[in-house]
């Protein structure tokens, strides 16, 4: 009999905006035998075109025939985004309550977002022929741009590109395509991915913890298994990684490996170039759209078998994906805050299911939720409780500066101890996370401070530029000489800041090479990267920084930690705030005596009493975490509930208010059962931006009566009255609550 299937005449197709459904495009007759799901097309949408992703194919649609556009241009022949992928992506725009076109945007480079072929290609670069480096810019007299670009060319003695040669010289092309018909200048197409080093470093052999780990894994290769390894700091969790990593290559197989920040991308890269002879594909916003695309095609055509990127890298296309990665699964930063706020563990969790493939999660502070399955036994728990190569735990001392004197925010206990390490060839980190000079400025005579205009918050002073700067909306001006209030001109400068430290610290070891290592001083492309060398050759004696040196670095030179002030996370009004703050002093603590010397911590603190400090020092992470996961079931918080939070902000607080209000009227009408509702509340942070801030917080002990509720709650709030006219967003499984 002839086939009765009926033809696929419609394509529902996710368009890039935040618009909940999907929409119907008819077919031509030409494209039906080609248009499948995950195929870019080209649509009319509104008054211009944009590039969609078919997700679906229909014989018929709802809505009346002379309604519907056509398809202007099918751009794939094959999908660029796999059945498996677009499972994903579905799944993740069900349960984040976030519009799929968006979510599938998140999911593409912003090169195929375009409509650009998916191709293997690495950048173009211009570099001197041998002519041209013997050539000077006086020969090209009549032509100053050639001139001035060949000696910028000279001058660098490297090849150059687009994205570098826009940064040096504007409008460089022309004066570029003369100096090339000239044969002062020739182009070269790089490798679209670094190969590993040809002189493979052999592997550590691994203690009976590590052997034990890799062993557990490996039995499981071929099955959905969620695994966490729990390893002190320094413990060797990376070599558990490659072992299990060179598994799977002999396999065939594709690994996966996200990290929760940028600077360690490259750190991990490095190591993982040292011992396995694939090219590594990265994955970060560091990279150009080029690099991006490339690193996206090579894993999708199967050319690279090892990923290594932050969390927008878990929407790599893979096809012989075998096993995820998570590094520090803790990390706050694994959690999109923005836009679709989706977490990359949990997502990573869910490919790895629907792979049937294992899942390792790795931590020396595993977060509460984490520990919570293992303790459920969701999770299988792999322990390493030794640091590698014999290297020993640091001490760990607590300072009480009550009344003591403090010298721009260092003790003189630390300063001390900071002379003694140096004198014995130490290597010293201090960790503090505030960066700038000092948190505001006030007058000694009236008490007026550096509010921001736009925020409920102080403004930071930057003493290098003598300017003040929010950190929470960017708003600056410049620092004043005297109070605006009474016109006095002594002004104080309380607390301290990264940049006050370093300047107290030159003051004291003025032949000491001294490295701060925070967003300030980082902001050039490639000065983190120089940074984090010196760090790691020993070259600068003294680091100082913010976060970004807490996070998995291996410096192995460091034998002393300060921590110069634990009291603003001991109070935080988060629920979470103790735990982030436990997390911390950990992982600064384990930057200490990585190596063959032995470390040392001095934790700065006006609370030595505090109840986190204590059982951090007598029971280490695990027995905090115990006792806080008491606290959260008491208080029937997650992990023990799940929670969602509507934010809204708006320039005037009556008009957040007001659409939240709406929002929990519409909850009135729908059934609530097993949901608790709190608010509208003001955010802790009220007023940001020069906007108000609010937020509705639905909270039960029951997934599925949540989101059942979140179902038939969202789509609807797009409707309300005041949708159009405040900024509002669903947080699922919220990680802050600012």
């Amino acid at each position: 009999m002839p086939d009765q299937t009926p033809m696929k005449t419609i394509a529902k197709i996710a368009v890039p905006a935040p618009l909940f459904g999907l929409f119907d495009y008819k077919i031509s007759q030409q494209q039906q035998l080609s248009i499948t799901p995950g195929c870019r097309v080209k649509i009319p949408f509104g008054r211009k075109s944009v590039t969609g992703v078919v997700v679906q194919t229909a014989s018929h649609s709802d809505f009346p025939d002379s309604r519907l556009k056509a398809i202007e241009q099918l751009i794939d022949e094959t999908p660029v985004l796999s059945a498996e992928l677009l499972k994903l992506l579905e799944w993740a725009a069900g349960y984040y309550q976030h519009p799929l076109g968006d979510v599938i945007a998140t999911a593409l480079p912003k090169l195929l977002r375009q409509g650009l072929p998916p191709e293997v290609k690495g950048d173009t670069v211009w570099q001197l022929t041998e002519q041209g480096k013997t050539t000077t810019a006086d020969e090209l007299g009549r032509a100053p741009r050639q001139a001035s670009l060949l000696t910028l060319l000279q001058q660098d003695r490297a090849a150059l590109n687009s994205e570098q040669l826009n940064a040096l010289s504007e409008n460089w092309r022309p004066a570029m395509q003369g100096l090339v018909k000239k044969r002062l200048v020739e182009t070269r197409e790089l490798p679209c991915l670094m190969l590993a080093d040809a002189a493979r470093q052999p592997a550590p052999a691994l203690n009976i913890e590590q052997q034990a780990a890799v062993a557990a894994v490996s039995q499981l290769f071929d099955q959905f298994h969620s695994f966490l390894l729990q390893g002190i700091t320094g413990s060797g969790k990376t070599e558990v990684y490659l072992a299990l990593v060179e598994q799977m290559i002999e396999r065939g197989k594709q690994v996966l490996i996200l990290v929760p920040e940028i600077s360690l991308t490259p750190q991990l890269t490095r190591r993982f170039q040292q011992r396995l002879t694939v090219p590594i594909a990265a994955m970060h916003s560091g990279l150009n759209d080029r690099q991006r695309l490339c690193a996206w095609s090579m894993a999708r055509e199967n050319r690279t078998q090892v990923v290594i990127g932050t969390r927008s890298a878990l929407f790599m296309p893979m096809p012989e994906l075998g096993l995820i990665i998570i590094d520090e699964e803790h990390d706050g930063s694994l959690k999109q805050q923005e836009g679709f706020r989706y977490h990359a563990r949990d997502l990573a969790l869910v490919r790895a299911r629907n792979n049937n493939i294992p899942i390792l999660l790795g931590s020396a502070t595993p977060s509460l939720e984490t520990l919570n399955n293992a303790n459920r036994g969701q999770y299988q728990q792999l322990h390493l409780t030794q640091r590698a190569s014999n290297a020993r735990p640091p001490r760990i001392h607590v300072l009480d500066v009550c009344r003591r004197p403090l010298e721009d925010g260092i003790s003189d206990i630390l300063l001390a101890q900071i002379q003694q390490h140096l004198k014995q060839d130490g290597q010293i980190l201090l960790f503090l996370n505030r960066r700038g000079y000092a948190p505001l400025l006030m007058c000694h005579a009236c008490g007026w401070t550096t509010d921001c205009p736009r925020c409920d918050a102080h403004m930071t002073l930057h003493h290098h530029s003598q300017r003040l700067q929010c950190h929470h909306c960017g708003h600056e001006r410049a620092a004043p000489e005297q109070c605006p209030e009474c016109s006095a001109e002594e002004l104080y400068i309380p607390g301290a800041g990264t940049e006050r430290i370093e300047q107290a610290l030159n003051r004291h070891f003025p032949d000491t090479l001294i490295s701060r290592i925070d967003r300030d001083t980082t902001r050039r492309k490639g000065a983190l990267h120089d940074k984090l060398e010196q760090a790691r050759t020993g070259e600068a004696k003294i680091l100082i920084g913010t976060q970004m040196l807490a996070k998995g670095h291996d410096f192995p030179n460091v034998t002393l930690v300060g921590i110069l002030d634990t009291d603003q996370g001991l109070f935080s009004a988060d629920f979470r705030g103790t735990e982030h703050m436990a997390q911390l002093i950990v992982q600064v603590a384990g930057r200490a005596g990585r190596a063959t010397k032995p470390g040392e911590v001095f934790i700065q603190t006006h609370h030595p009493e505090h109840p986190l400090l204590q059982t951090l020092l007598n029971q280490g992470y695990e027995g905090f975490a115990r006792a806080a996961l008491a606290e959260r079931q008491t208080a029937q918080f997650p992990p023990f509930a799940y929670m969602t939070v509507l934010r809204c902000a708006a320039p005037q607080k009556q008009s957040s208010m007001q659409f939240l209000h709406d929002a929990r009227s519409l909850l009135a009408r729908l059934p609530t059962t097993g949901v608790e509702i709190f608010g509208p509340l003001p955010a802790p942070m009220e007023r940001r931006a020069g906007r108000f801030r609010a937020q509705l917080i639905l909270q039960s002990t029951e997934r599925k009566a949540l989101h059942n509720l979140l179902n038939q709650w969202v789509p609807q709030l797009s409707k309300l009255k005041m949708a159009n006219r405040v900024r509002w967003s669903v947080d699922i499984d919220p990680q802050n609550m600012y």
